[in-house]
């Protein structure tokens, strides 16, 4: 006899739902710079959660909600997914804070922001809302301008201003993104922690950037290792292990290594060219790669034309020659003469550089990368270059599926960011296809015999996936 598949579907969920067992999440962010290559509907398969991002989080703020325009229209983004797929917004991110501070600052204004996120939620019709206010009480871009000791009042202010949300969006939920190092849970402690789980519905761990432009050596920036110690901080803190989403990252990154130190023997410990200057802004040494077509298999059009606007680079007919005398164009793809635009990361295709090649640099270093079996991490030193890389391979990502996901229960894994992985989707398939033997039970907090043992963690600098 041959049963219709959504029978089959539907009798499967209520057989799971009746042993306690549910389907894993898996969450995906949509970010408005990489949307020029979208994976067709059968790469999407499977993903059950679209995070957009993002909306400023000043735009809540007062009596009225400003207006905001999503980058794409919902209905569109629903079409590069299954039917049934939860489209969600984001709020803030990396740098974004200001609005979050201040619409957490009292009850009334705390009652005005989570009806303002509910009004813009309701308009555009999204399913659900995540909070990207990733570093409350500090730590985050601005920590050298407005130091940690200034934001205090946040830490307390939090959970009730995702409580207020939580309550306005109901019955829709609510999800955050929070830091993988311990250094940065300035906001997650024993007294705040039950409240901020309370009001959430799933959480998306940031485990990656473990190795940012605030550090001073070499070492991975999303390895398993790491990745199991950020999750059982959260169990420590009494998180459901079913609300816990580990993050993946869809890029590399690299970092310039002292010039004339060896680095060949070893992926931890290799000192490198201060990546951060003392106001806080990016010196320049250090930056990200994405798996896209174009920096995986980049082509160089044969007719460039002198930039009229600034632009240039992958991506673009646009080269910075003919605009200026020493023009280069930057990892980011502006022209300029500054050491941010002509150093490390420049695009030696697109205009002078004084720095190494990246784009080669990338490639050879996705050719003859080396894994670190102890940790589960991917890393490859480039001598020539003098650039050190670090980054997640599908091999060590189904690793973390068993080490981590399954071994810890977690409800859900999650991903930066759809458009990150153009080149042949293998990550992105990765996430949704290696993962579907993979069911979560419901269960209640964890203990586990990690670093934290459910204290509060120590202070220190900062990690996100946009340094």
């Amino acid at each position: 006899m041959r049963v219709h598949g959504n029978l089959v579907s539907s009798s499967f969920v209520a057989l799971a739902l009746a042993s306690g067992v549910q389907c894993l999440r898996k969450v995906i962010y949509f970010d408005q710079y990489h949307t020029a290559t979208l994976p067709p509907r059968n790469v999407t398969s499977g993903i059950t959660h679209v995070v957009m991002a993002f909306a400023n989080s000043s735009l809540f703020i007062g009596d009225t909600a400003g207006p905001y325009t999503p980058f794409m229209n919902v209905s569109d983004v629903r079409n590069l997914f299954d039917q049934g797929t939860q489209i969600g917004i984001a709020l803030g991110g990396w740098a974004d804070t200001a609005g979050f501070s201040a619409g957490s600052k009292d009850d009334a204004s705390r009652k005005t922001y989570a009806q303002n996120v509910a009004d813009m939620a309701d308009s555009h019709g999204f399913d659900f809302v995540d909070i990207d206010w990733e570093y409350p009480g500090g730590n985050g871009a601005d920590y050298k301008e407005v130091p940690n000791s200034e934001k205090v009042d946040e830490i307390p202010a939090y959970p009730k201003l995702l409580k207020e949300i939580k309550a306005a969006i109901s019955p829709k939920p609510l999800s955050i993104a929070v830091p993988g190092l311990p250094r940065d849970l300035l906001a997650y402690n024993e007294e705040q922690s039950p409240d901020i789980w309370a009001a959430v519905d799933f959480v998306n761990v940031m485990s990656y950037d473990f190795m940012n432009r605030r550090d001073n050596e070499t070492k991975h920036h999303t390895d398993l290792r790491t990745s199991l110690e950020a999750v059982d901080a959260y169990l420590d803190l009494g998180l459901c292990p079913s609300k816990i989403n580990l993050g993946f990252a869809f890029y590399a990154k690299y970092f310039q290594t002292e010039p004339g130190v060896d680095c060949s023997a070893t992926p931890i410990g290799c000192p490198i060219v201060k990546a951060e200057n003392d106001d806080g802004s990016d010196a320049g040494t250090s930056g990200s790669m994405t798996f896209e077509t174009a920096n995986v298999a980049p082509s160089v059009p044969g007719n460039l034309s002198t930039s009229t606007d600034g632009s240039c680079g992958t991506g673009t007919p646009f080269t910075c020659q003919g605009v200026a005398d020493g023009q280069c164009c930057s990892q980011y793809g502006f022209c300029g003469s500054s050491a941010a635009h002509c150093g490390t990361g420049c695009q030696s295709d697109y205009g002078t550089c004084s720095g190494p090649a990246i784009l080669d640099s990338f490639s050879k270093a996705l050719k003859n990368g080396i894994t670190d079996d102890e940790a589960g991490g991917q890393w490859y030193w480039d001598a020539d270059a003098e650039l050190f890389w670090t980054y997640d391979t599908v091999a060590l990502m189904q690793r973390k599926y068993t080490e981590i996901v399954k071994a810890r229960g977690l409800g859900g894994v999650m991903a930066w960011s759809l458009g990150e992985d153009s080149y042949d989707w293998s990550h992105l398939l990765s996430l949704v296809h290696d993962t579907r033997g993979i069911r979560t039970a419901r269960r209640g907090p964890v203990k586990t015999s990690g670093f934290h043992q459910g204290r509060a963690l120590p202070l220190g600098s900062h990690r996100s996936r946009h340094v």
